[in-house]
């Protein structure tokens, strides 16, 4: 993920990242025989996104949605992005602060959706429903992430490399 891209949403408590990826993943092993899983590209086409949950664990706590506009998701060429504010409850500060610790890296869906599998992986065809984007402790695609963004980090770094160029100008003459 890009640190340098621009926040979407202006919050101390912006947090960004992957729920899901196009990558094929390994879902789970039996009997010494792997089970894959991926999404496909064109999934989210028509999905249903109009009231997504941002949850921990897909468990019973909301944190964010996007029927608030807390929440926001994109799908791109590497999966479904993410971007929430975490600032309007005190438990989402806290898993803000989990986030930014590294103590949560990674994240997961729960959808409804139609599959299909080939004896050897699981492929989720066209997602109806978007229920739920999660910060994991354990995801099921190890190629999620989610990160927290420091406050006017993108700024910083942006006039950091504008005193740069400046410094650069300044020296050649």
């Amino acid at each position: 993920m890009n640190s340098e891209t621009k926040k979407r949403i202006e919050s101390d408590y912006y947090v960004e990242g992957y729920a899901t990826t196009f990558d094929k993943y390994v879902l789970m092993e039996r009997n010494g025989r792997k089970i894959y899983e991926e999404v496909a590209r064109n999934a989210f086409d028509g999905a249903d996104m109009s009231d997504v949950l941002f949850q921990f664990d897909h468990d019973q706590f909301v944190y964010a949605r996007t029927g608030n506009g807390s929440l926001g998701i994109e799908v791109d060429d590497h999966g479904l992005f993410i971007w929430a504010d975490l600032s309007r409850t005190s438990r989402a500060r806290q898993l803000y602060e989990d986030i930014q610790a590294g103590n949560i890296t990674q994240m997961s869906i729960r959808c409804r959706a139609a599959t299909s599998f080939d004896g050897e992986t699981q492929t989720i065809e066209r997602v109806s429903k978007l229920i739920d984007v999660s910060a994991v402790s354990i995801p099921a695609n190890n190629h999620t992430e989610i990160i927290a963004r420091k406050v006017n980090e993108f700024d910083n770094e942006r006039q950091r490399k504008k005193l740069a160029l400046k410094l650069k100008v300044n020296t050649e003459r």
